[in-house]
């Protein structure tokens, strides 16, 4: 019989985390498997727990949470015998996503009874593990207004968005792999080991898990014109067809910028200097994936959906920033008055 650990973020996205634990005990296999769960209590708690599940030979564990909830939990089972398996609870899920895991709780559990076991790599941003992407740039600065905005959820993160775009200044970037050095003025540079940021935003939409190899993505400046079209190929899987666009592969990347700055890993922010040191980790990583993987038409409508709903989400967003400008506006005159 294999042992299972549950690792449980209440603080990952917005959905409640006590109606998946009743679903453990209703879906998992009780004849293959025991388990416990475990709540996480404070930052860097999941890598503590995953850490003393290997040490007590535990077969998989659970990263119930978002891509920092599974970048805890995985950076403890690297290079070891134990799995990593994933209930997707968080704002943006991109690892989940791409690995095809069913965003629905019961169909996830599931996958633990009847998937198989693949060997993926991971990257190192600076030392620091990560398992989907890091960066530097604009993605990596809103990561860290979203992390003191004390709110989750896509509304947070496109309202940051939204209000950092206005005066985010594009930097000059030095990049140098193992083919030369280059020169460029990015809004942002991606590294991806997997394709998305999450929720469906393909960053990187050539990237696999597999090949040992970064696909780096570079968003050079654009337009106020260039955003409709940047936002549908972003999510429409085609970003790398984009004019704005720079696309290369490699094993070892660093980046020097002209100060010192934020960085992204898995979308957390962390504060590092001027030279930022990229690399892959070949087949470093046990994951408990779908036995068979989904390539169906329905992926387009899926994708095609998440956009529509992306796009009113950003009309709201930025209708409710107008109307309140308006508020404070009248109230502003009306005291003067």
């Amino acid at each position: 019989m294999k042992k299972i650990i549950f690792i449980i973020n209440p603080k990952s996205g917005t959905q409640n985390k006590e109606s998946i634990i009743s679903q453990i005990d209703e879906i998992i296999d009780s004849d293959r498997f025991s388990w416990e769960t475990v709540t996480t209590e404070y930052a860097g708690h999941a890598t503590e727990i995953a850490a003393e599940a290997v040490v007590n030979n535990v077969d998989i564990v659970v990263a119930i949470g978002g891509d920092g909830t599974i970048n805890e939990v995985a950076r403890s089972l690297v290079h070891t015998n134990t799995a990593l398996a994933i209930i997707p609870s968080g704002s943006g899920n991109g690892f989940s996503r791409h690995l095809q895991i069913p965003m629905e709780t019961k169909k996830a559990l599931d996958i633990i009874n009847t998937g198989t076991i693949e060997l993926v790599d991971y990257g190192k941003i600076n030392g620091t593990s990560f398992f989907c992407t890091c960066g530097v740039g604009f993605d990596a600065f809103v990561s860290l207004k979203f992390a003191e905005a004390g709110k989750r959820g896509m509304l947070t993160y496109l309202e940051k968005t939204l209000q950092e775009s206005l005066n985010y200044q594009p930097e000059t970037y030095e990049l140098e792999t193992e083919d030369g050095t280059v020169k460029y003025k990015a809004f942002l540079i991606a590294c991806g080991n997997a394709s998305q940021y999450g929720n469906n935003a393909y960053i990187a939409p050539q990237a696999t898990i597999t090949d040992g190899l970064l696909d780096v993505t570079i968003l050079e400046p654009f337009t106020v014109l260039d955003v409709p079209s940047l936002a549908f190929q972003l999510f429409n899987k085609t970003i790398d067809h984009n004019s704005r666009i720079k696309t290369f592969r490699c094993k070892n990347l660093h980046i020097h910028r002209n100060s010192q700055g934020v960085v992204h890993f898995d979308g957390d922010p962390m504060m590092t200097g001027n030279d930022i040191y990229v690399e892959v980790i070949k087949e470093g990583l046990y994951v408990v994936t779908p036995q068979v993987k989904r390539n169906t038409p329905s992926n387009v409508l899926h994708r095609a959906s998440d956009y529509i709903n992306i796009l009113r989400t950003l009309n709201d967003a930025i209708v409710g920033d107008i109307t309140q400008r308006n508020k404070d506006l009248i109230k502003k005159f009306t005291k003067k008055e």
